[in-house]
């Protein structure tokens, strides 16, 4: 499998120090939490990025420089763009982070005002296209017009501004996840056949070594069960032989909450992801959980939390990704430690048992997979991208297909449930 060209950009280490204030009168150290100050960070052609800025109030504090504040992942096509030259008024494109004082928001309905203190500016060059791990800036830099009013030093900001390749192999499932399509690797424009998808909506046969996961009868599901509840879906990805390297199923039924019709955060259905157990054929073994319910609003979404199951026999969780999706438009699901708010504390085991990993630990850090869906009555035809340095071996890549086939899956799963209808009435109750 060859990958394609990503590169990833980090700004971390942030840090503010502002001579003379007030709140450096305070202890000595890195203020986190109680700092005052925010930045926006931006760069041409993706969302702009807000994240506080802790306070540095001692001269010989330096913030930690393996923390990352915001992270952008560009393809060729996004560098080639930053690096053509843009209207007469903006020639060339820059990473900008301006940095305030006080947040954006209201207080009791009253507008909080944010001050602006500077802003530091680093021009997009020629070795953003190179592909080659590079330190763009590192260390302490003025900032604001008032960087040396009245001979005194002004605000600085402390970050470091990182290049890093990141290639991707990326995936597309072929056609709905109900049609048991063909997932093809691309590249480029070419299209290479890797796995297939198998979806079934019935229980279990006996024969079947899943069965051992389930619970109840083994009836068909009919419609009069789909109006009360969804389960018995299953997901197998089998490899170019035919052999199953992954699977999904449902554990936890979809079925509405007590006085509506919709899968509630109290009580939401379940996924387990398996992967083969190498030391005994036809069997498999759990390697991840994922929990969906919808969240009403004035635009309903629907909410995936995917949990990392341990190889230990406690059956320790460990929180990898919580994640809303658009009900109407669909989104992006994730697994990113830069992104999410907490971090892995362990490694995440690879689909073979022979002490294989691939690490998710923070200070490996970053992007590990995105699968990207449509919204509901939509044909959908997941988009999936995975790390390069966490896929070893084709099985690495397979428990992917399976996890992203249930985000894809729980779109449908999650729509609102028909109202069972009373006898020689017309309307739904």
């Amino acid at each position: 499998m060859d990958p394609q060209a990503f590169i990833r950009l980090s700004i971390g280490s942030l840090g503010l120090r502002i001579p003379g204030s007030a709140l450096n009168s305070s202890k000595a150290g890195i203020h986190a939490f109680s700092s005052p100050f925010s930045c926006e960070i931006r760069l041409r052609g993706f969302p702009v990025q807000t994240t506080s800025i802790p306070l540095v109030s001692s001269p010989e504090a330096t913030p930690d420089i393996h923390s990352i504040a915001s992270s952008f992942y560009l393809e060729d096509s996004d560098v080639k763009a930053l690096l053509t030259p843009g209207c007469f008024y903006n020639p060339h494109a820059y990473l900008e982070i301006s940095v305030f004082t006080g947040r954006k928001g209201s207080h009791c309905g009253v507008g909080v005002k944010r001050q602006q203190i500077g802003t530091f500016k680093l021009e997009v060059g020629p070795e953003w296209g190179e592909g080659k791990p590079v330190i763009l800036f590192n260390g302490w830099i003025g900032i604001g017009k008032n960087k040396h009013e009245n001979g005194k030093p002004g605000a600085e900001l402390h970050l470091r501004v990182k290049l890093d390749p990141d290639p991707r192999y990326v995936f597309q499932f072929e056609d709905v996840t109900m049609l048991s399509p063909q997932i093809v690797q691309l590249q480029g424009s070419i299209k290479q056949p890797i796995f297939s998808c198998k979806f079934s909506r019935d229980r279990v046969a006996q024969v079947d070594p899943l069965s051992t996961y389930w619970s109840g009868s083994a009836d068909s599901l009919d419609i009069e069960t789909e109006r009360r509840e969804r389960k018995g879906w299953k997901v197998k990805i089998h490899d170019l032989s035919g052999s199953a390297v992954a699977a999904a199923f449902i554990t936890t039924p979809f079925v509405p909450s007590t006085g509506c019709d919709w899968v509630a955060r109290s009580n939401p259905g379940a996924w387990l992801i398996v992967r083969p157990d190498i030391c005994r054929p036809e069997s498999w073994l759990p390697w991840g959980k994922l929990e969906a319910w919808r969240e009403r609003g004035i635009r309903d979404s629907i909410c995936c939390r995917f949990h990392l199951l341990s190889e230990a026999q406690d059956g320790a969780e460990v929180l990898m990704s919580e994640i809303l999706i658009s009900a109407e438009k669909g989104g992006e699901f994730f697994i990113d430690t830069d992104r999410q708010m907490r971090r892995a504390p362990t490694p995440i085991p690879s689909p073979q048992s022979s002490g294989d990993f691939s690490a998710l630990s923070p200070i490996a850090g970053g992007f590990v997979m995105s699968c990207r869906v449509q919204g509901e009555g939509k044909s959908s035809k997941p988009l999936v991208q995975l790390a390069m340095r966490h896929v070893t071996c084709v099985e690495d890549a397979a428990i992917f297909m399976a996890l992203a086939a249930a985000v894809d899956l729980s779109i449908e799963a999650c729509k609102p449930f028909r109202r069972r209808i009373r006898r020689g009435s017309g309307h739904s109750l």
